[in-house]
């Protein structure tokens, strides 16, 4: 058996293509433009190549964006000052402060900082919370993505079935196992040093590996028929992207499976621009 690629890129553009129409009817409707506001301090090269794609993005979506570039010497005052003057701009509906910030300012206290209401990354105490009670409030982008990746494969409720997730970090692995218990799934929750993980992941019908360390999970590992998810971005020793997953094992063995490059990662920009939808359309009401 060879696993279907459940493809990022394919599901990427056809959300992509529904919140551009979701736009152009927001505005014709109440005339707002939902608004994307995008800061970046220091020169972190990963990072101003994840921004220019968000802002791209947005732009592609016919979202208003805007991009506040600060050297890396901005104090945590300054940061917060702007924070607090976006969460006040009525023309801005999502404010993304991208990660990591220079060592002198405090990450979380810029996130809290965020208005929930305009906390579109999903990263604010506010939004787990309302996670957690299934009230209304914003998913962290990448787990969401991933959601709506096992949607797209008929696996929008999971009742009944378990899910393993490899990985225990606050971006990825707690958010993602609230949303599995939310869609009604048996979770456990793991990482890389788990005493025989693969003795958990053999009964799991889900597997999410988001750990950042390669082969963390291979085909002797995985039940016959499960879905993977890779959420991990590392690389191979010529240099060339690859996930957490043991890809060309795990795919003889799994039903489903995301490729990397070309599955989760298109997908959290993506949710970004869903989130930014959401907060706008809430405000036209």
């Amino acid at each position: 058996m060879t696993a279907q690629i459940i493809d990022g890129k394919a599901l990427s553009a056809q959300l992509r293509t529904e919140v551009a129409a979701r736009a152009a009817t927001l505005k014709a409707k109440s005339g707002i433009t939902p608004g994307l506001a995008v800061i970046l301090v220091g020169d972190n090269q990963a990072s101003q190549v994840y921004v220019r794609n968000k802002v791209k993005a947005c732009e592609e979506a016919g979202f208003h964006s805007v991009l506040e570039k600060y050297d890396a010497t901005m104090t945590e005052a300054e940061l917060l000052a702007r924070v607090e003057a976006l969460n006040n701009d009525p023309s801005i509906h999502g404010i993304l402060v991208q990660l990591p910030l220079p060592k002198h300012i405090d990450d979380h206290k810029v996130i809290e900082t965020i208005s929930p209401a305009k906390d579109v990354d999903g990263f604010h105490v506010a939004s787990a919370g309302a996670l957690m009670v299934g009230e209304v409030g914003f998913k962290a982008c990448t787990p969401y993505g991933c959601m709506k990746m096992l949607e797209s494969i008929g696996m929008k409720d999971l009742r009944g079935k378990h899910a393993v997730v490899i990985g225990r970090s606050n971006i990825v692995g707690k958010p993602m196992a609230m949303m599995l218990l939310a869609a009604n799934a048996t979770v456990t929750v793991t990482h890389s040093g788990t005493a025989d993980l693969g003795a958990m992941t053999r009964q799991a019908d889900v597997v999410v590996a988001a750990v950042g360390k390669r082969n963390v999970l291979t085909a002797d590992m995985v039940k016959p028929g499960a879905v993977v998810i890779d959420v991990g971005m590392n690389r191979d020793d010529a240099g060339k992207l690859c996930g957490d997953v043991d890809y060309d094992g795990v795919k003889e063995v799994a039903g489903f499976i995301t490729p990397v490059p070309g599955g989760v990662g298109p997908m959290t920009i993506t949710m970004l621009l869903v989130n930014t939808m959401e907060s706008a359309e809430r405000t036209a009401g």
